[in-house]
């Protein structure tokens, strides 16, 4: 009697398109560990990342608005899910293997830093070598989660979390399926919260962009998916057709000139770089008051790239309480 696992092999060997990646043939994990009768490698991933610190801190960092305080605004958290979706619905079109689609996605920001890609581009700034969230994503898996022991995740799923940014080059179709959902998803739903937020309307979208994308985010994201399927099924790649991936780009574009640069964004980002600019100095001179599970990789990283580790861990709201803990004088009161 076939296990569990062994009648999904055959399923995707039945199934599957010849370009998908064959989660019985994974090119397996840094360290040999003893398989699960039940779960394939990329199954197992999925669970490692679902449950790993990382993943749950996503819920209190931001996507674009700072600590916003609606219920409805996008967080770092809702947005992988929504590239978890996305990411399922190409890989099924195009028949390939969801399973390492979906623990790509589910991955791919693990290392996002809190303040949206301000953060980002500040510690870019403060670090001497450099910051990039998709490094910082494998880094996170590889290094910082239990404790130093990392969650030892298999090459494919390592590689599409590194690979995901628009000029990655993804050695799976599963991991090209992650690129273009990721940037689908923050296009559409960031569009949806700058018009709850009031900074533009439905009608301020270009019309050669509705014109052939739609008028919602439903519509958007079908016209994508079933471009990618037209373009792609069958097919050695991954991508859109000329007119929409064109239209796409227009899309993008606007959201950068009216949202991700305009300037209530600028204002709050140089709030963040005078916070993390303070915090990244402090910690620097000061490495005993960060956490002892970061302390104790100094001497291992140095002290530069620990304390990016541990910025970069925070949510937006811990950051804020960490610079004012640090920063701002305390009420005093007299003892009784």
């Amino acid at each position: 009697m076939k296990t569990l696992k062994e009648r999904t092999y055959a399923i995707e060997e039945n199934f599957f398109s010849p370009y998908a990646c064959m989660s019985e043939k994974t090119r397996g994990r840094e360290r040999e560990e003893s398989s699960c009768e039940m779960r394939t490698e990329f199954q197992r991933d999925r669970d490692r990342i679902i449950y790993c610190k990382a993943f749950r801190r996503l819920k209190n960092k931001t996507q674009v608005f700072f600590s916003p305080e609606g219920d409805h605004y996008v967080t770092r958290l809702t947005h992988t899910l929504d590239v978890a979706q996305i990411a399922r619905s190409i890989a099924r079109v195009l028949a390939l293997n969801e399973d390492l689609a979906e623990a790509i996605a589910l991955g791919h920001d693990l290392g996002h830093t809190p303040f949206g890609h301000s953060g980002e581009r500040i510690l870019d700034k403060l670090s001497p070598t450099g910051f990039k969230h998709n490094v910082q994503s494998v880094r996170v898996a590889d290094v910082l989660e239990k404790d130093g022991k990392g969650l030892n995740l298999t090459y494919e799923v390592r590689d599409g979390i590194l690979n995901h940014r628009k000029s990655g080059t993804p050695a799976t179709l599963e991991g090209m399926c992650v690129s273009i959902a990721d940037r689908v998803a923050y296009i559409n739903h960031d569009l949806d919260d700058a018009i709850r937020a009031g900074i533009l309307t439905e009608k301020d979208v270009p019309v050669s962009v509705t014109e052939i994308l739609g008028n919602s985010s439903r519509e958007r994201i079908n016209t994508a998916i079933s471009s990618v399927y037209r373009t792609s099924y069958g097919k050695n790649k991954v991508e859109m057709d000329g007119d929409v991936a064109k239209a796409s780009e227009q899309l993008r574009a606007f959201m950068f000139e009216r949202v991700y640069l305009s300037d209530s964004a600028r204002g709050e980002e140089e709030k963040a770089e005078r916070m993390l600019t303070a915090m990244y100095g402090y910690f620097v001179e000061n490495t005993e008051a960060m956490p002892q599970s970061f302390c104790n990789m100094i001497e291992k990283y140095g002290a530069e790239q620990v304390v990016c580790d541990y910025l970069s861990s925070m949510t937006d709201r811990y950051a804020v309480f960490t610079f004012n803990r640090i920063f701002v004088p305390q009420g005093w009161t007299l003892s009784k």
